[in-house]
């Protein structure tokens, strides 16, 4: 028997990236930490943390009581005016950010974060074109979904939006067959020279890239290579845009995933963690360089809830609170000696796990129909393998032959084990 959610749910939502009629979307009723209760009283632990924002787990105390506290406050007010949860938020982020990024732009998520970023990109060189990887996902809005490089952007794609896409590093499924992580890097920054030199420098405002590629396969970038993108920015006077929608805010085990790699962007986009999702809120961070085109010429763009006060009220809250419990640092504690130890044993154990990666509470396992072949599994059997994971109480975030572990920055030891212990079980129904 289906509840009145669910029938007003099929009746009347229409979801996101989805053939409508084949949908069987699963009824939520609570959540807590790093748990989801459903309409039958199923307990999953979500190590999807839903689209990858619950950064701080599910109803964090603190963060709720500050979006209580703001909207008995100040529910609400326009950009054009100053307000102290947004004051605040911006002080805080900028704060985080390398030297020289003092200024924030609010936006509502993370596509019109990756479109304002842009715009500013060429406003602030006069060049119209930006270049993206293949392997990448910027957001469904219209440039952002055509800087996108996999296949979403293909029905929006009329080649008309100034996009170029080269292939970034990924050794795995190497596009250069490179053997190890030094040719790789070093073969994707001699293509990404050459694109550069093909399309005309002077014709390219930005390169944008994920710090950490997230939906296209959670793919750190090997050492060397951020460094090297910055370099050739600076050669040819292109503007470095590094897209931290999904890595950022403790992720990664770190603030931002750019610290991990030594490189100082020109912009650095982010939505999603920065308030666990609790409101939505996006932004771009801008270096006093391109800050400046804009301190005597008005920048032509806004948001009517630019900077929401709900919404910054929760970052503010969100930040102080990983600040105050060791967020970061538990995140990456988690991946270097919980969530990496024990994805890499599973792959040793079963066959159909092709390769395992990642960083903090941020990994990919890549799932194969044979090793030797690297055959990504048919969608149907990573399917099975997704409704077996759920059937133990683990919801996963999957994407093509992949599954991503990605939970709260904050999960508990013991639900880290839990998990994968349950996702040992449903690899076991097919190795």
């Amino acid at each position: 028997m289906t509840s009145r959610t669910y029938e007003l749910d099929r009746a009347h939502v229409f979801h996101s990236w989805s053939a409508q009629a084949e949908i069987d979307p699963m009824v939520i009723t609570e959540a807590w930490g790093s748990r989801v209760r459903d309409e039958a009283g199923t307990e999953y632990l979500d190590f999807s943390s839903q689209l990858v924002f619950t950064n701080l787990g599910h109803g964090h105390p603190r963060v709720v009581a500050a979006i209580q506290e703001q909207a008995a406050r100040l529910c609400t007010i326009a950009p054009q005016h100053a307000t102290e949860a947004r004051s605040e938020a911006a002080r805080l982020i900028a704060g985080l950010a390398p030297d020289g990024l003092n200024k924030v732009f609010f936006t509502n998520g993370g596509a019109d974060a990756n479109e304002h970023a842009i715009r500013m990109a060429r406003l602030h060189t006069g060049r119209p074109k930006v270049l993206a990887a293949y392997r990448s996902y910027h957001g469904g809005t219209q440039t952002a979904v055509n800087v996108t490089g996999d296949p979403r952007r293909w029905p929006s794609d009329t080649g008309t939006a100034g996009v170029v896409h080269f292939f970034g590093p990924f050794r795995y499924r190497s596009e250069f067959h490179a053997v190890t992580e030094e040719q790789e890097c070093e073969r994707a920054l001699a293509h990404l020279r050459r694109t550069i030199e093909a399309e005309g420098p002077a014709t390219i405002a930005a390169i944008i890239l994920e710090t950490i590629p997230g939906t296209a396969g959670i793919m750190p970038p090997p050492p060397g290579y951020l460094p090297g993108v910055r370099a050739l920015c600076d050669r040819f006077g292109i503007v470095l845009i590094l897209d931290e929608v999904m890595a950022g805010f403790g992720r990664a085990g770190a603030w931002f995933a750019l610290d991990r790699y030594d490189v100082r962007p020109d912009l650095i986009t982010f939505a999603k963690g920065v308030n666990s999702g609790y409101v939505p809120l996006g932004g771009v961070v801008i270096s006093d360089a391109i800050a400046g085109t804009f301190a005597h010429t008005a920048y032509p763009g806004g948001l009517t809830y630019s900077g929401h006060p709900l919404a910054t009220a929760a970052a503010v809250a969100t930040i102080e609170a990983m600040t105050g419990e060791g967020t970061v640092a538990n995140a990456d504690r988690l991946g270097r000696d919980l969530l990496g130890p024990g994805l890499r044993e599973l792959a040793g154990k079963h066959a159909v796990v092709g390769d395992v990666r990642g960083v903090g509470v941020f990994w990919a396992v890549e799932l194969v129909a044979g090793r030797d072949t690297r055959e990504p599994l048919p969608a149907a059997a990573t399917a099975e393998v997704v409704a077996a994971c759920k059937r133990a109480g683990l919801l996963p975030f999957s994407t093509a032959n992949r599954l991503h572990l990605v939970p709260p920055c904050n999960v508990a030891d013991e639900d880290v084990t839990a998990a994968l212990g349950m996702l040992d079980g449903a690899l076991s129904r097919r190795s």
